[in-house]
């Protein structure tokens, strides 16, 4: 658990459901169909939550298959509580957890909408292009 200045509290966890599908709405992400969210969360490899006064303000994953492959989603913070540092902690817990945990090797992947690149690189994310680029489907 990490206390900021301003009673921000940074611990491990993941979000309710209902909490998750908040945060993503109210940050522009896609609010996942009920179904989809009680099946994804429960496989989170690792949480972080980010709490204000007894609110759940922000928060990310990983997600992957705990050794090989490790994607880090869900990284959001309400906006009223941006610009506090918080998106900076959240990546420098994530990054820290996996660093303990993954296997050496281990291939660590993110999906960097606009300028969010720019937090992304101070933690070590290079853009892939053009040696690979990142593709996506929905189902």
């Amino acid at each position: 658990m990490n206390t900021l200045s301003g009673h921000y509290e940074v611990r491990a966890g993941v979000p309710s459901v209902e909490t998750y599908r908040r945060l993503r709405g109210a940050t522009g992400l896609t609010v996942w169909p009920l179904a989809a969210a009680e099946a994804g969360l429960p496989n989170t490899w690792h949480g972080v939550l980010v709490h204000h006064g007894g609110e759940t303000v922000g928060m990310g994953r990983i997600v992957g298959d705990g050794g090989c492959f490790f994607q880090i989603v869900d990284i959001c913070v309400l906006p009223e509580h941006q610009g506090q540092g918080l998106g900076k902690l959240i990546m420098a817990e994530l990054t820290g957890e996996l660093e303990r945990r993954a296997p050496a090797g281990a291939y660590v992947s993110l999906i960097a909408d606009g300028d969010a690149r720019h937090l992304y690189a101070k933690f070590g994310f290079t853009e892939t292009a053009p040696a690979s680029v990142g593709m996506a489907r929905r189902v």
